[in-house]
C-alpha cells in the first residue's frame, strides 16, 4: 500500500508565520483507471462492464437530484442540494438555477473513520517560493512563445517581480546551442507580468532560433537567490530566401532538421508560419502552413513518412505557393516535437525570392 504524500506550506494569513499541510495526489484516476481496478480485482467483470456501471450510477444519482431527492449510500456518501441566495423579503423569487443551485457531496462518518485508520502520510520537503512564469508572449505579432527582435515580450506568471538595479536579479535570455544575455529593458515589472524589449543573443546557426528565458529575484533583503525558468523554448522568425536550402524547425542542431527548398512567391516576400504537429492518436508527424493569427487559418496538412522532400499544400491569402521543404532529419524532428515542445512546434517564416 502506497502513502498519501504532502507538503508544507507557508500560511500567509497568520503572524508570526505558520505552514499549513497540503495533500499531493500521486496521479488522477478517472472512469476508465477506476474500472480497470474494480475489474482487476472481480475478473468475472469486464473493464467495459464496470465502466458503463460508474457511468450509469452517476446519471442516476444526478437524476434523483434534479427530482428533489437526496441519494444516501450507506457508509459511503451522500448527495444533496442546497440554494446559495440572499432574499430581501420571504416571498421574494429566488435567482435562476445556475445562479443559485449547488451540489453538495460528503462521506459518511463510517467512510471517513476507516481512511483515517488506514492511510499513510509521508511528508515532502517543502518547496521554496520561486518565480514561475506561466506564459510568454510577442505582444507585436500577437503569438504565444515567440521571441520577437521587433517586439516586447510580455512574461505572465506569479511572483515574477525584481528590482532590475540590483546586480544578481533580473531576466536573461539563452540559446539552447549557445549564447546568454542578461536584458536591461523593461517595461512593467510587477509580481504577474514583466514587459521585457528582448535583447537576443546570436547562436552559432541561423536555424538556431531555440531559446529559454529566466527571471531572477530575491524575495527578502538577505534571501537567497530564486530563479524561475519558462517551461517551454521561445523561437524567434527565421530569415528565409528560396532557393538557399535555409534551415527550419530545428533546436540546438549543428545541422537543420528541416531545409527550404524552393517555392512560389506572388510578391517579394511574405510572412508565414509553419508547424510539425505529433498526433497523440496515430503517432504521424504533420506538417502545413499557418497564417500570422493565433487560432488563424491553416493549410492542409502533409504526414512525414520519413527524410526526404515534401511540399506543403498552398496557404490562401499568405502570397506564398507550393512551399518545398526536406525534412533531412525526421526522427530527430519528431524527439524534437515531441520532447520539447508537448506535440507542436511553430516556426515564423519571412520568405523572400531568390536571386
Amino acid at each position: 500500500m502506497s502513502t498519501v504524500q504532502w507538503r508544507p506550506y507557508i500560511n500567509a494569513l497568520t503572524t508570526p508565520r505558520s505552514y499549513k499541510p497540503q495533500v499531493i495526489p500521486r496521479d488522477t484516476i478517472g472512469y476508465k483507471e477506476l474500472a480497470e481496478e474494480i475489474s482487476r480485482e472481480n475478473p468475472l467483470w469486464s473493464t467495459d462492464l464496470v465502466d458503463s456501471i460508474l457511468r450509469a450510477r452517476d446519471e442516476k444519482v444526478m437524476e434523483m437530484l434534479i427530482n428533489g431527492k437526496q441519494v444516501s449510500l450507506e457508509n459511503s456518501f451522500t448527495y444533496h442540494l442546497t440554494l446559495s441566495a440572499r432574499l430581501d423579503a420571504p416571498d421574494a423569487p429566488l435567482p435562476p438555477a445556475e445562479e443559485c443551485v449547488r451540489v453538495k457531496v460528503y462521506a459518511a462518518r463510517a467512510f471517513v473513520e476507516e481512511v483515517q485508520q488506514k492511510v499513510q502520510l509521508e511528508r515532502l520537503a517543502p518547496i521554496q517560493k520561486a518565480p514561475v512564469i506561466a506564459g510568454a508572449q510577442d505582444t507585436v505579432l500577437r503569438l504565444d512563445n515567440v521571441l520577437n527582435p521587433q517586439g516586447l515580450l510580455r512574461l505572465t506568471g506569479t511572483d515574477l517581480f525584481f528590482d532590475p538595479d540590483e546586480a544578481d536579479t533580473g531576466c536573461v535570455i539563452e540559446g539552447t546551442r549557445n549564447g546568454k544575455v542578461a536584458q536591461t529593458r523593461f517595461g512593467s515589472i510587477s509580481n504577474s507580468e514583466v514587459q521585457v524589449i528582448p535583447d537576443i543573443p546570436a547562436q552559432n546557426d541561423p536555424w538556431n532560433n531555440e531559446y529559454q528565458v529566466s527571471v531572477m529575484t530575491h524575495y527578502t533583503e538577505h534571501g537567497s537567490l530564486r530563479t524561475g525558468t519558462y517551461g517551454r523554448p521561445l523561437r524567434t522568425p527565421l530569415a528565409v530566401t528560396l532557393g538557399n536550402g535555409d534551415g527550419i524547425l530545428s533546436g540546438a542542431n549543428r545541422n537543420p532538421l528541416v531545409t527550404v527548398s524552393g517555392g512560389d512567391l506572388e510578391a517579394e516576400s511574405a510572412q508565414v508560419r509553419i508547424q510539425a504537429v505529433l498526433d497523440s492518436r496515430s503517432g504521424e508527424l504533420r506538417l502545413s502552413l499557418l497564417d500570422m493569427q493565433a487560432n488563424g487559418v491553416q493549410a492542409d496538412t502533409v504526414t512525414v513518412n520519413g527524410n526526404g522532400p515534401y511540399i506543403l499544400p498552398d496557404l490562401a491569402g499568405s502570397g506564398l505557393s507550393g512551399l518545398e521543404v526536406n525534412v533531412q532529419n525526421a526522427a530527430g524532428l519528431e524527439e524534437l516535437v515531441r520532447t520539447n515542445y508537448s506535440g507542436r512546434m511553430v516556426d515564423i517564416l519571412n520568405v523572400q525570392a531568390g536571386a
